[in-house]
C-alpha cells in the first residue's frame, strides 16, 4: 500500500504556509485503510515513510528508517504519547521519537525525519 500523509497544519503560520507551497503533496491510502494506533509503511516519492492514524483520526508520518540501526522498521513501532506529545518508539531499542516534530525525547540522539500529513477528503497525503 502506498500512504501519503500530513502532520497538522496551522492555517495562519507562515512557516507551514510557505512549506506548503514548495511540497507535493501525495496521496497514500484512505483514512479507513489505517488502524488506529497502527503503522503503515508507504513508498512517497522515493523515500520510505511510516504513516499512522491515532484514535482521534489525526495522521502523521516520519522516515521510515530508525535513525539508531538504520533499519526500515518505524512503521512498527509503538504508537504512544509524552504529555499531549504524540509519539514513535522504535520496534528494535525503543528510542521515542514525536511524531510532529521527529525530535528523540528518551535520550540524546539523532532525530527521525517527520513530514506534513493531512486528511483532504477522507484520503491521507503526506507532504514530501
Amino acid at each position: 500500500m502506498t500512504i501519503t500523509a500530513e502532520a497538522p497544519v496551522l492555517a495562519d503560520s507562515p512557516t507551514d504556509a510557505a512549506r506548503d507551497a514548495l511540497s507535493t503533496w501525495y496521496d497514500v491510502c484512505s483514512l479507513t485503510d489505517l488502524e488506529p494506533n497502527w503503522g503503515e509503511a508507504a513508498l512517497i516519492g522515493g523515500r520510505q515513510v511510516a504513516v499512522f492514524r491515532l484514535p482521534t483520526d489525526e495522521v502523521f508520518a516520519v522516515e521510515q528508517r530508525d535513525p539508531a540501526t538504520e533499519a526500515h522498521v518505524m512503521a512498527r513501532g509503538i504508537v504512544g504519547s509524552r504529555g499531549e506529545r504524540p509519539t514513535i518508539a522504535s520496534p528494535l531499542h525503543k528510542q521515542v521519537y514525536d511524531l510532529v516534530t521527529g525530535e528523540r525525547l528518551d535520550a540524546p540522539g539523532t532525530p527521525i525525519a517527520a513530514f506534513a500529513a493531512r486528511v483532504v477528503g477522507g484520503m491521507v497525503q503526506v507532504a514530501a
